[in-house]
């Protein structure tokens, strides 16, 4: 496993246990599945590249736009197809498909997954196919970054 991999694995299981919260991205405290991806960053890092907006739990449904996917592209780059996902990638989840992305969560071994569970906590869920058939991306953690604080 490529070491920024093994940290960021490292650092995701580290998460397991925080309670679900909307907007948050405090280990132990609470996060969302955007707030737990931000939390890795920051610990593999130093730092996150930006501070994402408000959005509301609805925000994927009103905004007519797949901002998960834009970010995403933005700070990880190319998507790589799933047959090359390895752990410590990032899952983008959508759950129909003719809906922007909305769930995200951090492969941790060749059939598991670490995400926040909402109304539960992040935990390590079993990659079935009830989830993969959600996957619509997949991307890698840079092996260096920049942040900006």
């Amino acid at each position: 496993m490529r070491p920024v991999a093994e940290n960021v694995v490292n650092a995701a299981e580290s998460w397991i246990g925080t309670p679900y919260r909307h907007q948050a991205s405090t280990k132990g405290v609470g996060c969302d599945c955007l707030g737990l991806i931000r939390g890795v960053w920051r610990e593999v890092y130093g730092g996150e590249p930006e501070l994402p907006p408000p959005y509301a739990p609805d925000w994927a449904e009103r905004s007519g736009t797949d901002r998960l996917v834009a970010a995403a592209l933005k700070h990880f780059g190319t998507p790589l197809p799933l047959t090359q996902a390895q752990p410590g990638d990032v899952l983008l989840f959508r759950w129909r498909p003719d809906m922007a992305a909305k769930h995200a969560g951090i492969l941790a071994g060749e059939r598991q997954f670490i995400h926040a569970y909402e109304q539960a906590s992040v935990v390590c869920s079993p990659l079935v196919p009830s989830w993969r058939r959600r996957i619509v991306a997949v991307f890698r953690f840079p092996e260096r970054c920049s942040v900006s604080g």
